[in-house]
This record gives structure tokens, sequence and C-alpha cells, in this order.
């Protein structure tokens, strides 16, 4: 029986080295090509450096290049169908966490299910929304109430911005007006940066951003924050109120990690897993981390999914009393 026993592990032996395929089943999983990251959004944007940023730290840790490949429009919802459909091998990634996955898909279909269509490997930020109005030596607003009492004083006379209709950004004013029982009118721009423009001219008075796209023009004076649609106050802003504390449950944050095909295996997910957390604790990901002013947005995969589908489900909560 012994001797039949270390023939057939020869056997095995022989012809897993004949065959690499086996051999890659046989031992445990890893990349044997360039693992590809695709992001919804142009270059130079915020989901652009994230993803640039995550992909340079992790290059020492991964044996097979990381290559970010941009696939803008639809609000990233281009890029999510993209790897919805592609096989789930473990060498296509896309960043989610975004609208394409917790705003857009309770606006209008998606040739995705938001829910099924992928499986989550790790949240890499997690970023609050800033609701702002101009600022300078007389800010339109004073503070939150006085923004709600304005809106509530002119129904649908109080113009908000967004980076277009069902972004994120146009969404937590949808739960705002809900929780507030106030009715604002919203003028889509073609991103946040148009959007941002808009408000600093004059043409709208309130305006929603993540803590990341505002750079230094809350702090300098040129914006006012009013409040903050997170779970806690944002370690760069520590004296803006969240909306939980001024008495709305609305949170509502920027999140973005990476998702990949749904039928990923659990090899798969944990090696991806593994080595993007350890991306996460390079000097290379911290002083990104300290520039942006952001805490560590880590999740594991499973959470990071779950904080995706609440905040869909309160949207199209939301939607549902329109």
């Amino acid at each position: 029986m012994e001797r039949i026993n270390r023939r057939a592990l020869l056997g095995a032996a022989g012809t897993a080295l004949a065959c690499p395929a086996l051999a890659q089943r046989i031992g445990p999983w890893q990349p044997t090509r360039p693992i590809q990251l695709n992001v919804g959004f142009a270059p130079g944007g915020g989901s652009d450096i994230i993803a640039r940023t995550i992909a340079e730290a992790c290059a020492p840790l991964i044996p097979v290049p990381l290559v970010v490949v941009n696939r803008p429009g639809a609000g990233g919802a281009l890029a999510a169908e993209f790897v919805a459909r592609a096989a789930p091998d473990g060498h296509t990634l896309v960043m989610h966490g975004g609208s394409e996955s917790t705003s857009i898909p309770a606006h209008r279909e998606v040739p995705y299910d938001p829910k099924t269509s992928f499986r989550a490997v790790i949240r890499l930020t997690r970023n609050g929304h800033l609701l702002v109005c101009k600022g300078g030596d007389a800010p339109r607003y004073a503070d939150f109430r006085a923004a709600l009492a304005a809106a509530k004083a002119d129904p649908g006379g109080l113009a908000h911005g967004s980076a277009g209709v069902g972004t994120l950004s146009h969404s937590i004013f949808i739960l705002l007006e809900r929780a507030a029982e106030v009715q604002f009118l919203h003028v889509p721009y073609t991103g946040g940066g148009p959007a941002l423009q808009a408000l600093l001219a004059g043409q709208t008075q309130l305006n929603i951003n993540a803590t990341d796209e505002l750079g230094s023009q809350v702090t300098s004076g040129t914006l006012k924050a009013l409040a903050i649609a997170s779970e806690a106050r944002a370690p760069a802003y520590p004296d803006v109120p969240t909306m939980r504390e001024l008495g709305y449950d609305i949170v509502a944050d920027n999140m973005k990690g990476w998702v990949g095909p749904a039928g990923m295996t659990d090899e798969m997910v944990t090696y991806l897993h593994d080595r993007f957390r350890q991306g996460m604790q390079t000097p290379t990901w911290q002083r990104f981390m300290e520039r942006v002013g952001e805490a560590d947005g880590y999740a594991d995969g499973p959470t990071f999914q779950a904080s995706m589908d609440r905040l869909l489900d309160s949207i199209r909560a939301a939607m549902r009393k329109t």
C-alpha cells in the first residue's frame, strides 16, 4: 500500500510540473499575471490618487505588476460593469464604495447588482461628506440650523449643486430633505469640481463634498463647513458637528476599496486582502493619509460590503418617499 501511495504522489507531482495550471490549484493561490485595478473616474481625481498610492505601496508585496486602468463614465458605473462581467480569477478589481455602488443604483437601473455581482476584498478609506456654504468675512449661513431655516422659509428656492444626478452628493441632499422636511433646488453639474466652482461663484447656496475634495478651502475660510454626514467628526475638522449630533441620522461616507467579480475564491480574497492591508501599513500609504487628514479607513471585505449595502438601502428608502 505504501508503494502505491508513493507512486500516486510522484505521478501527481509530475503532472503538476507538466501542467502549471494544475500546480497552481494544488498550491496556495497567487497571481500569475498583472492585476488590473480599474477606476471609474478620470486620472487625477480622488479615486485615481487612492488607487495609484496603494498600488505603489503594495508593489514590493505582490510579485506581479499592479496596473491602474481608468474607465471613466456614468459616475463609475462603466468600470463597475466591466469588472462585474470579468472572469473571477483574482486578476481584475475595481475601486468601489462611491456613487456607483451606494447611490446610482437607487436612481436608475444599472447592468449589475451592487449587492451580488461583486465580492468585496478590502476598504481602504472612509471620508465624511461636508455640507458647505460660501465662507469669507460674512458666511452665507452661520451654522447648519440657519441653512435649514432658510430652506424651510423658501421651499425649493435654495439651490444646491451636485456632481451629477444620482451621485452621492445628490443623494445626501435627498436624505436631508426627508429627515428635515425641507425642499431644495437640485442643480447637477458634471463633477464635484464644477459644482464647487458654482458655489464659490454664488450660483448655488449649498454643496456636499467629500473631505478629500476640499483641500484647504475650509481651513482657510473660503468655505464654511456646516455639518458632516459621518459617524464621527473628521480629525481634520474637529469643530464641525455630525448630522447625527444635530438630530438627523444621516451617515453617508465616501468609501473607497477594492472589489472583484462574484465567484472569486476565499484563497484569492485572502491573498489580496492581506497584501493590501500590509500596503496600508507602509510609509507610502501612511504619508498619504496624513496629507489628506483622515483616520484609517480599513475594513475587511464583508464589513465593507455591509456598509455599502446599508447606505444604498437608506437612499433607496428615501427615494421611495419622493
